[in-house]
């Protein structure tokens, strides 16, 4: 008895536990995958609800998943049956590639079930042809970054992690450096919609890659629009609330209350000289 959205949410929460518990991240005390496992009944529903409020104390990547975490689960019986279906697998042992593209499915089955959830999911086809124009490469310079500014789920992020594994022989034609700084310092993005900034870290994290994920509005001003990208690749939201209000921003061009043209100014605000950028929008705002 709980919607698709909250069932994805506890499937995440219970994965990352199992493939954390895999590859060895150490968690606080109590909180591992095997202090969950060998629980039943009620003992397990309360231990599980304690677990996710200390996990969501703690700093950096587990922190920033378990940020907000509440059970969802009424019945004892149905968290027991998703923890053993999910500990009859181990994960860090499947390819990337398989585990990766599971969760996408979910996410975008997600995305085409839930009322305006496909706002946070732009369809895959559509952002791979925006990475094959953009033709993103870690080695143009050694500080090399991609942005997106509303990065839903995380797809464009992940689509030109891809499209770089794929030019470089599957980065074997990168030094090891600059295999270590595709996987963990080039990719950025914020996200005004907390829930949606779990499925983009956890997404990213099956894909093994680290991001800086930031939660908030990107057209607020904030630590964010001091920085500025290679690349920027996004997808805009298509009128969320709070339409009709003026961002307060002074980088600004243009004062108007259209979110997505505000988008394509803080798209050029935060573009480094001679960056790259693609943006979808819908075909009014630029006429």
């Amino acid at each position: 008895g709980m919607n698709y959205g909250d069932y994805i949410e506890q499937l995440t929460y219970l994965l990352f536990l199992k493939i954390a518990d895999e590859k060895g991240v150490s968690v606080p005390e109590g909180c591992s995958w095997s202090d969950l496992r060998v629980l039943s009944g009620t003992d397990l529903t309360d231990h599980y609800t304690d677990m996710l409020r200390k996990l969501s104390r703690e700093k950096g990547l587990l922190g920033d998943i378990f940020a907000g975490s509440l059970s969802k689960f009424r019945r004892p019986v149905n968290l027991k049956r998703l923890i053993n279906m999910i500990d009859e697998t181990e994960w860090s042992a499947i390819d990337v590639d398989i585990k990766a593209e599971a969760y996408e499915g979910l996410l975008q089955k997600y995305a085409s079930e839930q009322k305006g959830a496909g706002q946070y999911f732009t369809p895959r086809p559509a952002i791979r042809a925006v990475v094959r124009c953009i033709r993103p490469d870690i080695r143009e310079n050694p500080k090399f970054t991609i942005h997106d500014p509303a990065v839903g789920t995380g797809g464009f992020l992940i689509a030109a992690y891809e499209w770089m594994l794929d030019r470089t022989m599957d980065g074997a034609a990168l030094s090891r450096e600059e295999r270590r700084r595709l996987q963990k310092h080039t990719f950025s993005g914020g996200e005004i919609v907390p829930e949606t900034k779990r499925l983009a870290l956890m997404n990213l994290y099956l894909h093994e890659i680290e991001a800086d994920i930031y939660y908030g509005d990107s057209l607020a001003e904030g630590p964010h629009t001091g920085r500025r990208y290679d690349c920027i690749m996004t997808n805009p939201p298509f009128g969320i609330k709070g339409g009709g209000e003026y961002p307060n921003r002074q980088d600004f061009t243009v004062k108007t209350s259209n979110k997505q043209l505000n988008f394509l100014q803080h798209v050029v605000t935060i573009l480094k000289p001679g960056g790259r950028a693609a943006i979808v929008l819908p075909d009014n705002v630029l006429f």
